[in-house]
């Protein structure tokens, strides 16, 4: 798989690593139940076929983070854009 990187190109999967679903949110380990919820997040993911946006960084170019926007059935994706840009909800 070759991912877009918008600062350094097109480049090889292999230079990247991935995080996980830009929906999926990490627990608060202050919660009375956060164990059971951490185990959740880390083991209870869902496993979507279709477009889906997930976390990759660029460890062996840039050092950024992105969001690649990509299609699990056939791994063709159609964006990636800079993580810092994300608005939160």
């Amino acid at each position: 798989m070759r991912i877009p990187c918008p600062f350094c190109g097109v480049r090889d999967l292999s230079e990247f690593s991935y995080l996980g679903a830009v929906t999926a949110a990490r627990p608060d380990p202050r919660a009375a139940d956060a164990e059971s919820q951490f185990v959740d997040w880390v083991y209870l993911r869902t496993n979507p076929a279709g477009e889906h946006e997930e976390y990759w960084y660029h460890g062996f170019g840039c050092r950024s983070w992105l969001i690649v926007s990509r299609d699990t059935r056939t791994h063709v994706i159609a964006t990636a854009r800079s993580a810092n840009r994300r608005v939160a909800p």
